[in-house]
């Protein structure tokens, strides 16, 4: 079984989101929304599917990366979510909070040894291409 299929997504605490979008944009030429940036791509084993990684600064007050007190938080794509969280179970791998389920995935969370929270994504790319809209490249 495959663990970690790519990379979904890197999230960082900033003092001003729009303002650190801005500069992105501006700078780099990163299309940004209201809140992220999704680079699109194609699966090397069927290029006829997509798949997105997230570039997403939040804010510095976010709780959304407790219980790590980090900066940044990584977001890996998953095959099989289920069954990772029974791998990792098995391994003495702590699951966070319940499993979270949406039209355009499936999340769950753990913690690395140095305090990172990881976020691990089964993605339903046709859902999320939903959501997405225009912020692609």
């Amino acid at each position: 079984m495959k663990r970690v299929t790519s990379l979904g997504g890197i999230f960082f605490k900033s003092r001003d989101p729009q303002a650190m979008n801005a500069w992105y944009e501006k700078h780099l030429g990163l299309q940004t929304s209201p809140h992220c940036t999704n680079f699109e791509w194609r699966q090397a084993e069927d290029p006829n599917k997509k798949g997105y990684t997230v570039w997403c600064p939040f804010k510095e007050e976010t709780s959304y990366f407790e219980p790590s007190e980090k900066e940044f938080m990584i977001n890996f794509r998953v095959e099989n979510l289920e069954a990772l969280l029974a791998l990792l179970k098995e391994e003495g791998i702590e699951q966070i909070g319940e499993v979270a389920v949406f039209e355009f995935g499936k999340f769950a969370y753990i913690m690395d040894p140095e305090g990172f929270k990881i976020e691990l994504w089964e993605p339903v790319d046709e859902e999320y291409e939903k959501v997405v809209g225009k912020s692609t490249f």
